[in-house]
C-alpha cells in the first residue's frame, strides 16, 4: 500500500499540499499580472483581483473543508484514546474541535468576501481564522502530550508545540500592526506612512499561516495508525 493511503493519512496529506498550493498559486498569478508587489503582500491581497480572486476563493474553500475533515478525524481519534486510556479530557477534545470549526468558518469568509469588496466581513473572517486556529493548535499540542504514547511520538509532540508556539508569537503582530494601518491597498512604497507596520504585519501573517501548514504536517504519521468507519442505521417507520 502507498504510504499516503495508510489509515486516514490522505486527509492531512491532501490538506498540506492543497493549502500550500492555494497560497503559492494565487501569489504567482497576482505577481505575474502585477496586481501585487513582489515583497510580502498580504495573502488576501493575492486573491483580491480577478482572475486570481476566483482561484483563491475556490481553492481556499476546499482547504477549509479539508481542514474540517482533518480536524474531525483527529477529534474522533482522540475520543477513542480517551475511551481506551482515559488520558485525554473529552471536554478539552470538544473545545479543540469547536475552535477548529470556527477557524474553518473564518477561512470560508475570507475566501468568499474579498478585502476589496466587503472588507468588514473579510476582516472578521480573518480574525476568526487566525485567533481560533491558533487556539486549536495550542489545545491540540496539550492533547498530544496528554495522549502520549498514543498517536505520536514525543518528538512529534515537541514539533507540534513548536509550530503552535510560533503561530501564537506571530499572530499578535499580524493583528496589532494591521490595526493602525486601517485601509488596505495592493501596492506599497517604502516612503508610505505605516509601511514598516505593514511589512511586520504581512511577514507575521505568512509565518502564522505556514505554521498552521507545518502543524498539520505533523498529523500525517499519526493518521496512518487509524481508520474511520461510517455506520448507517435504518429506522423503520410504521
Amino acid at each position: 500500500m502507498v504510504w499516503f493511503m495508510e489509515g486516514m493519512c490522505f486527509l492531512p496529506t491532501f490538506l498540506v499540499i492543497w493549502s500550500s498550493s492555494t497560497f503559492i498559486i494565487s501569489y504567482i498569478i497576482a505577481l505575474l499580472r502585477r496586481d501585487v508587489d513582489v515583497i510580502l503582500p498580504y495573502i488576501s491581497d493575492t486573491g483580491a483581483t480577478p482572475p486570481e480572486s476566483c482561484v483563491f476563493g475556490f481553492m481556499s474553500t476546499i482547504t477549509s473543508f479539508a481542514a474540517f475533515a482533518t480536524m474531525y478525524a483527529e477529534y474522533k481519534f482522540v475520543e477513542r484514546v480517551h475511551e481506551t486510556t482515559g488520558a485525554v479530557s473529552p471536554h478539552l477534545n470538544k473545545a479543540s474541535f469547536a475552535f477548529g470549526i470556527i477557524s474553518c468558518v473564518g477561512m470560508c469568509l475570507v475566501a468568499t468576501f474579498q478585502e476589496t469588496t466587503v472588507m468588514a466581513v473579510h476582516d472578521v473572517g480573518a480574525l476568526l481564522f487566525f485567533l481560533f486556529g491558533v487556539t486549536y493548535a495550542v489545545i491540540q499540542s496539550v492533547i498530544s502530550y496528554r495522549g502520549h504514547p498514543y498517536g505520536c511520538s514525543k518528538r512529534v509532540c515537541h514539533f507540534r508545540a513548536f509550530f503552535a508556539g510560533v503561530a501564537v508569537l506571530a499572530v499578535f503582530p499580524t493583528i496589532f500592526c494591521a490595526i493602525p494601518v486601517g485601509t488596505s491597498k495592493l501596492h506599497w512604497d517604502t516612503n508610505d506612512k505605516d509601511y514598516t507596520l505593514h511589512i511586520v504585519s504581512v511577514a507575521c501573517e505568512w509565518i502564522t499561516t505556514f505554521s498552521f501548514v507545518f502543524f498539520f504536517l505533523t498529523y500525517i504519521r499519526e493518521f496512518q495508525q487509524f481508520t474511520l468507519k461510517l455506520t448507517v442505521n435504518l429506522i423503520e417507520y410504521s
